[in-house]
This record gives structure tokens, sequence and C-alpha cells, in this order.
């Protein structure tokens, strides 16, 4: 005969819940974040440049993919030769079907470079508009809106 299964840990504690409940920004994961932050700093530069960037995504990655770094690619931004982030163009998919062109923004290269959130802020705007100045061609103070 088997024992029941307890549900509580090994010190008779009972299971532990999350420390900070769902709703406040403290629950969210690092992952999430750096989602919202991006989002966060697309705003301005989709707000200005909406009907040219309707064919283009922009996609969060952890770090970049090293089989595709160790060749030179174009729309690829770097840092010391670490990958912060690449811009793809459209083509087509293994079934044939169109793409569109995609900015993969890497999250951990970026987040090692900052020195606090203000910093990651600033650094991931930057990326986002000198990889939007590549895809549309433009000096990134355009896009800014300085030039």
């Amino acid at each position: 005969m088997s024992t029941p299964r307890r549900n509580r840990d090994r010190h008779g504690r009972g299971l532990r819940g999350s420390l900070y409940p769902p709703t406040l920004p403290a629950a969210s994961t690092r992952a999430e974040r750096f989602d919202a932050l991006v989002l966060a700093a697309l705003d301005p530069i989709e707000a200005r440049w909406r009907t040219e960037l309707t064919d283009l995504d922009i996609a969060v990655d952890d770090v970049p993919d090293v089989r595709e770094t160790e060749r030179p690619q174009d729309g690829l931004l770097a840092d010391g030769g670490v990958p912060l982030a690449r811009l793809v163009p459209a083509g087509v998919d293994r079934r044939g079907q169109p793409t569109k062109a995609r900015i993969v923004v890497f999250r951990r290269p970026l987040e090692a470079r900052a020195r606090d959130g203000a910093d990651l802020a600033d650094l991931v705007h930057h990326v986002l508009v000198e990889q939007v100045a590549n895809y549309l061609n433009l000096d990134p103070g355009v896009i800014e809106g300085d030039g």
C-alpha cells in the first residue's frame, strides 16, 4: 500500500504562492518587461512612420543564432561583434508563402550593455531607430525627426 501524497513541502509550511499579485508590474518576467520596453520605444517611431511600416514586423529574441552570425550579413546591427538586432528582409518561406520584413531585437545582449532601466530604454530606442532607418533607406536623424 502506498502512502498518501502530501501537499506540503518537507518543512510542513505548505505550498508557496506567488510573491506578487499578477496585476503588479513586479510580477512580470524580465522578458515580458523587455517586450513592453520594445513596444514603448516603437510607439513614437510608429506614430510618425505608420504607413511606411505596415509591411514590417518587430520580434524579440533572447540571443542571436550563432550559426547565422558567423557570416557577415546585411541588416545586422552589432556592438563589438555581438549582434544587437537584425533586419530580415521580406521573402518567401519554406511553403512558398510571402513573408514580411522583420526587425529582430536581441534581449540579452542589450540588457548586458545597459547600466539601468533608463539606459536600456534609450539603447532599445536607438537600435530600433537604426533598424527602421536601414529598412526605409533613410538617415537615422530623419526617423527621429532631426533631419
